[in-house]
């Protein structure tokens, strides 16, 4: 994936050159700072695989005109979600929410998918769900999932070739944790992944970090 990097002094100084004297070619900018071609070529090569620069044949190096965070935000739009899905927690639609709440427990997560008997996506639990469910004095090992569950078609889904930004904006405006990944089939929509606020973080820091 091209990134937007922390450049060094020489690689500023190169985008200056280039910014003032483009398009140029590799030997000027070379002679320009009293360097070799071969010197001077992985830092070629840096930036115009980051972007700041674009290279063509017998012409030179242009200056792309883009800063380091307008970079940023074209890769962040680059990024789809099967790069940062991660292993979905389902329910079958008929366990109680007791059970429900082990699972939640155990796997660590803040959101259960629950599926049918032929393993498609009928509903959502959340944190919020199965505390609702939690006060009063109901049995919860006596009350379904399907009971407090959302159900379709209220529930934001995603498919692995949706932008991650996008379903971070969903997140954001529905203010909810995770989104299904599905997989749509003859008879239904079945769960392949999930994206968390966890992994948009996680995308987010590895996009600014990577070098």
């Amino acid at each position: 994936m091209v990134v937007p990097i922390e450049l060094n002094q020489r690689q500023e100084r190169i985008l200056q050159i280039v910014k003032e004297n483009g398009p140029i070619t590799g030997e000027n900018i070379a002679e320009q700072l009293n360097l070799t071609r071969a010197t001077l070529r992985p830092d070629l090569a840096i930036l115009t695989m980051a972007g700041y620069l674009d290279a063509r044949p017998r012409v030179g190096y242009f200056f792309t005109g883009k800063t380091g965070s307008q970079l940023l935000t074209e890769n962040l739009k680059k990024i789809v979600v099967r790069d940062y899905q991660s292993v979905p927690v389902v329910v079958q639609e008929n366990v109680s929410v007791y059970d429900a709440i082990v699972t939640m427990f155990l796997e660590d997560v803040g959101t259960l998918f629950v599926i049918d008997e032929n393993t498609h996506l009928v509903g959502v639990l959340s944190r919020k769900d199965l505390l609702r469910a939690s006060i009063g004095k109901q049995e919860l090992s006596s009350i379904p999932v399907n009971i407090i569950m959302t159900r379709m078609p209220n529930i934001s889904v995603c498919t692995k070739e949706d932008r991650l930004l996008d379903i971070a904006q969903i997140l954001i405006e529905k203010q909810i944790d995770a989104v299904p990944v599905v997989r749509q089939t003859e008879t239904g929509m079945e769960v392949v992944g999930r994206i968390t606020k966890t992994n948009i973080t996680r995308a987010f820091v590895s996009l600014a970090l990577e070098d």
